[in-house]
């Protein structure tokens, strides 16, 4: 294990450009923000009078007790000022609320999207628990900063420049000086240990992302950790960040405790010199007994919610840290975007063409070279070659997840770069080698190819796919939840439910990686003519490892690092001898070998006990 240190996280977005993010969100709801600021306004207004009007209540009591009135008014009006001064603030409150809610939820739309819009490439990067730890930090963090900014540190600093002009008028200088030197030195110390203290919480929230993306990586491949027996590795491996996270709470806790120990010790002093200020000028006569009251209040009113403002100043801050990596992610480049004026995509019948493509993942690694070919309307043309060929690189190009490095590709004479994205992906269907389902129901998985389709066409779609009977002898049928990622269906039973979200989406141009190689023979019979039979007529790209799936497809690419070694039908590369005939020599082989062992199994049963 790595020796544990505080690593200051690489971001560190500017406090006011994050404020500044969120002011159109406010904007939005300016009557409603213009409500509330007034009635906060009235409520301090309020707070401020209601020591003015115990000053009052104090001197009117403080008579010889021949003179003795109750003043009942300046009592009444004492409930109703501090009445006010309370309703106004729940009032504004619940006024606020929409606004506070409504941004949070167009900051959380908006990243949503954002991380849709962003290319491959960076989902291939992300750290998917770290992710979404900093979207969940950072709205709690856009709820605490729009009310504690709006409502506490705004009306705090009114009600002290209120509380200071009051007893600048009607007392003596040296209480508003005591009352602004107090201030100055709380706020100097507030501010400059919460910045000190700024670095504990940004390495808390990395460390937490970290951790957190360390115990999702884990949990979603509970079934890796188990076949190796890995359990303590992992715990080790999630208590690496959760150690550095330990020492950066610790140090965030106590420093937090000498913060407030400090601002203790400020307020005390600042209020125990205008107290003996004010005892002075009662004995002396130049105060009265209800001034005193009067000046005590305004301690009180004054310093609790300037005590408070330290704690709000302080989550304030937290609140930025919080939400840095949350519009962070908004800053992240959409690698691939739409151009400006693109239009949508116009198929008719749908003639693909790779011209003379290029493509790097790294500027350092190539994947393909100078790659040409056509696939014309209405014609299947399948690729094959070794792992590690390009082969389903193609896919990737064709739905523009990238962008080719060189060359273009054409649909229809139609550049993919000039056209929007979301007519080029609607016009195309995937079957992919590897598929991952939403963690809900099977029906609701085949509905995702297209979410507006009848029951009876996704039905439909379940029997061309070869599913339906399957789905119908389950206890919850259509409504069996999948598990994560569709953990819960084997291999073959989720490509089929791929084959069914394929065919129910319709598409124009279709596209096979794949398709059937976690099905057995017998099953990968009967979907191969399915298959055919919703190619037929529609432009196909198949890419292929078993050759036995593409033995009539219109034209047969064989690749090899990046680039077209042979072409040709399946009898013309056969003729030719050369790669393709070498690759279907062997693979004809091992089928032959595998038919040899399931005829050894059925001739002599007794001799292969505990064979699988």
């Amino acid at each position: 294990m790595r020796p544990t240190r505080l690593e200051k996280p690489s971001v560190n977005r500017n406090d006011w450009k994050t404020i500044r993010a969120l002011l159109p969100y406010l904007w939005e709801f300016k009557t409603r923000v213009a409500l509330a600021l007034s009635l906060l306004v009235m409520a301090k207004l309020a707070s401020v009078a209601v020591p003015l009007v115990l000053k009052e209540i104090v001197d009117a009591l403080d008579q010889p007790h021949s003179m003795l009135v109750l003043p009942v008014l300046l009592v009444v009006g004492y409930g109703v000022l501090r009445l006010c001064s309370t309703l106004f603030g729940e009032i504004r409150d619940a006024i606020f609320a929409k606004v506070t809610q409504r941004a949070i939820r167009r900051v959380a739309i908006r990243v949503f999207g954002h991380l849709h819009a962003l290319s491959l490439r960076f989902h291939l990067e992300r750290q998917t628990g770290g992710v979404s730890r900093d979207i969940e930090r950072g709205s709690r963090g856009i709820s605490f900063l729009l009310n504690f900014m709006l409502f506490n540190i705004l009306p705090t600093l009114f009600e002290i420049g209120l509380v200071a002009a009051i007893l600048l008028s009607m007392y003596d200088i040296w209480f508003s000086v005591i009352i602004f030197t107090t201030l100055v030195a709380y706020i100097a110390l507030t501010l400059i240990i919460t910045e000190w203290r700024m670095i504990f919480r940004r390495t808390m929230n990395d460390m937490d992302s970290k951790a957190n993306t360390r115990a999702i990586d884990s949990l979603l491949n509970y079934e890796t950790v188990k076949y190796f027996g890995n359990e303590s590795w992992e715990a080790k491996r999630y208590d690496e960040h959760m150690q550095k996270w330990e020492i950066a709470a610790v140090r965030n806790q106590t420093s937090l405790a000498a913060l407030n120990a400090g601002q203790s010790a400020i307020i005390a002093l600042g209020m125990t010199l205008l107290m003996l200020l004010a005892s002075d000028g009662v004995i002396k006569g130049s105060m009265s007994l209800g001034d005193l009251v009067l000046v005590n209040a305004f301690m009180l009113q004054l310093y609790m919610p300037l005590h408070f403002l330290g704690f709000v100043y302080r989550e304030i801050k937290h609140s930025l840290a919080d939400m840095e990596k949350m519009f962070a992610l908004l800053t992240e480049n959409e690698e691939i975007k739409d151009k400006s004026g693109a239009t949508d995509l116009i198929l008719g019948d749908a003639v693909v063409r790779f011209e003379s493509v290029n493509f790097s993942y790294e500027s350092n690694r190539q994947i393909l070279f100078n790659l040409s070919f056509d696939i014309p309307a209405g014609h299947n043309i399948a690729v094959v070659g070794h792992s590690g060929s390009g082969k389903s690189t193609l896919s990737r190009l064709l739905f523009r997840f990238y962008d080719v490095t060189g060359g273009r590709i054409l649909i229809n004479n139609q550049d993919i770069r000039d056209i929007t994205q979301k007519s080029l992906r609607a016009a195309i269907g995937i079957v992919p080698q590897d598929t991952i389902l939403f963690n809900n129901s099977i029906y609701y998985n085949i509905a995702y190819g297209r979410p507006d389709a009848s029951c009876e066409e996704i039905f439909e779609a379940a029997k061309s796919a070869h599913i339906h009977n399957f789905i119908e002898n389950l206890p919850d049928k259509y409504e069996t939840t999948v598990g994560e990622r569709g953990l819960k269906l084997s291999g073959g039973e989720k490509q089929r439910v791929a084959i069914a979200r394929a065919i129910l989406k319709k598409p124009e141009i279709l596209i096979f990686d794949e398709a059937t190689s976690a099905l057995d023979s017998k099953s990968e019979k009967a979907i191969q003519e399915e298959l055919k039979r919703i190619a037929s007529n529609r432009t196909t790209l198949t890419i292929a490892h078993r050759l036995s799936t593409i033995a009539d497809a219109d034209q047969i690419l064989v690749l090899d690092k990046g680039s077209i070694i042979e072409r040709g039908t399946h009898r013309e590369l056969l003729v030719a001898k050369g790669f393709y005939a070498h690759m279907w020599e062997l693979q004809q082989q091992e089928e032959q070998s595998r038919l040899q062992l399931v005829d050894d199994i059925e001739d002599n049963p007794d001799t292969m006990v505990g064979v699988e």
